[in-house]
Parts: structure tokens; sequence; C-alpha cells
């Protein structure tokens, strides 16, 4: 009677993983993106990220809507940031982790970050707008000949995403 009940147990998690749709994103809510910036020196990449970050620390930016807020730098060096960014809704907290390479006279970077909350699989592109909103804030998205590339295999509902609220 036990095997009946665990077959019909693991064809009930098979039907349902099957059906879900969001098995195009990764398998816990997280996003990962690369940049490059052609004639920026990461020197100047990572001191504009650091700023922007120290922009977004406290409340004040949660105050017109979105979530260009609660940032926190918790590491440095010149090769690597990890940051923490709380939602100011529902206070979850994400990881996140840029790290630079010299390319040229410019400047490469990846970018991560993941959801702290174990069970979190969907997020409504938040996990890409943690980093885009660092990228948009520090006015590096206008730098000539920037790249950004991701897609929703690497970032969990890329296609989405609104920064403009998350």
């Amino acid at each position: 009677m036990a095997s009946v009940q665990y077959i019909l147990l693991l064809s009930a998690v098979v039907a349902l993983t099957s059906a879900l749709p969001a098995l195009q994103y990764p398998i816990h809510a997280s996003c990962a993106i690369s940049w490059t910036w052609p004639s920026t020196p990461c020197t100047s990449v990572h001191e504009a990220l650091v700023t922007a970050a120290k922009k977004m620390e406290g409340s004040g930016g949660c105050a017109n809507g979105g979530e260009k807020c609660l940032y926190t730098v918790k590491s440095d060096d010149s090769s690597k940031i990890t940051l923490v960014h709380e939602t100011p809704k529902s206070h979850y907290k994400d990881d996140l982790t840029i790290t630079f390479s010299t390319s040229g006279s410019g400047c490469s970077a990846n970018g991560k970050s993941s959801s702290e909350t174990w069970y979190a699989y969907l997020d409504k592109g938040t996990n890409y707008c943690n980093l885009r909103n660092l990228i948009t804030v520090a006015g590096l998205d206008k730098d000539t000949g920037f790249e950004e590339s991701t897609s929703d295999s690497e970032c969990t509902q890329y296609s989405s995403h609104n920064c403009d609220t998350y």
C-alpha cells in the first residue's frame, strides 16, 4: 500500500512540475547579468555603483513607490561588491554580488542577485531590478557602448520586469 501511495505522490509531483510554465526561469528567484563598458575603466564603474548603492541606503527612495531604496553595501574591494537589498513592503532580502574585470581600456562586470527566502521561485523581475536599479541610478546605462546581457533562463521573469515598481 505504501508503494502505491509513493507512486501516486511521485506522479503528482511530476505532473505538477511539468505543468508549470515558469520552468523557463531559474529554479530559485535570482538573476545573472553581464555588462560591458568598452571605454569606461572598472575603477569608475565600481565607484559609480558603490555611490549609487549608498545613495539608495535608507527608505527615502521608497517614498514615491518603487524599490530604489534599502540597499546595504556589505563588502567592497576593487574586484567585487557584495550588497543586500530589502524590499520595502514585504521586507524580503536579496543578496547581490558584482564582480569586475578589466577589458582593454574598458570594463566587464557580472552581477548576481538571489532571494534569501529559500522557497522563492517567481519574483516579478525583482532580482533583475535589484541590479538594474544600481546601473540606472549610477547613470552607467548612458555610457557610450554600454551593453547588458541576460535572459529569462538566467533571470527570473526578466521579460516581464518593471523597474519603476520593483
